[in-house]
């Protein structure tokens, strides 16, 4: 019996936020003669772009990026969409010769384009359920219902996003399974060589608060009330990125602009730890040191950890 050939190779840079994976996955597309796949959520959705801390054109390095800039701020986000796209596009590039490089943060929907991962869909009646008791109720009681029914769900999920929690319970009823059943495992549709950007926690939370300094700086304010005038407020999923959740806030009168900005700041050090979370639970992420004193040997360790790969 033949063994089969292996998949295709797809390339993912992946870690918390502000470790420089935006910089990397540039180099590697440069080096390898490939294209850049947006995996960062908040990411594709057009006009939020000093917030999630979007490469401009230029810093792009001509390096073609895909999944940008695809979604209105109103429209929810939807991991099974992303899925297709982003395998949409993998598969286009691969076909042409090219090295797909999926670059982002976010966990599931990393997950979701590279590893076998079927999202169930869903029933109107029991979102609409669900939606009315969160309006009514808030997200307090649901998140302690699913803490009864599936643990290590709750923990993973805020008890303030709403609407994540009504989705998990939504899951559970219509497939009779705990949330993290459906989950993905370690089943790949791709060969992926996913590596991991590290950076030292002290190193990391500075990366963070001078990163949203240089927002502000740039007229974060100003985009978010942009945003705002274009539904960014009614928007289920825009409105709660990090940043723009706080800065809606600050122009509601809830909080001062300061208070909104140190918010951010420590939203986002948490928001870190869960995705470096998140990615350490895959022992097929490689990391590599993204420290300021390794940071100039970090695109080389990286070719290195993809060109072994390649040849293993």
């Amino acid at each position: 019996m033949s063994t089969p050939a292996p998949a295709p190779r797809v390339i993912t840079v992946v870690g918390p936020t502000a470790a420089g994976k935006s910089d990397l996955g540039v180099f590697l597309a440069q080096r390898l003669g490939g294209e850049v796949v947006n995996a960062d959520s908040m990411q594709l959705y057009r006009g939020m772009d000093i917030g999630t801390a979007k490469l401009t054109p230029a810093e792009r390095g001509d390096v073609p990026h895909h999944l940008l800039d695809i979604w209105d701020v109103t429209e929810a986000a939807s991991v099974a969409e992303y899925q297709r796209r982003a395998r949409a596009e993998i598969d286009r590039l691969l076909a042409e010769g090219r090295t797909p490089i999926l670059v982002g943060g976010s966990g599931l929907y990393v997950k979701g384009a590279v590893d076998a991962l079927d999202f169930p869909g869903t029933d109107p009646e029991v979102r609409a359920r669900l939606e009315q008791e969160l309006a009514l109720g808030g997200p307090g009681a649901l998140h302690a219902r699913l803490a009864e029914v599936d643990p290590p769900a709750a923990r993973a999920i805020l008890a303030g996003n709403g609407r994540r929690i009504v989705r998990a319970l939504e899951v559970i009823e219509i497939t009779g399974k705990p949330f993290t059943a459906n989950l993905p495992g370690e089943k790949p549709v791709y060969d992926a060589v996913q590596i991991g950007v590290d950076v030292g926690r002290p190193e990391l939370d500075a990366r963070i608060s001078a990163r949203v300094d240089r927002m502000w700086e740039a007229g974060l304010v100003d985009e978010v009330r942009r945003l705002e005038a274009l539904g960014l407020r009614e928007g289920r999923t825009a409105s709660r990125a990090l940043g723009y959740q706080q800065v809606l806030a600050a122009l509601a009168g809830e909080c001062t602009e300061q208070e909104a900005r140190a918010e951010t700041v420590r939203a986002t050090k948490r928001f870190a730890r869960r995705q470096d979370s998140w990615f350490r639970r895959d022992p097929r992420v490689r990391w590599l040191d993204g420290g300021e004193d390794r940071r100039r040997e970090l695109p080389e360790l990286a070719m290195t950890l993809v060109e072994r790969a390649v040849t293993a």
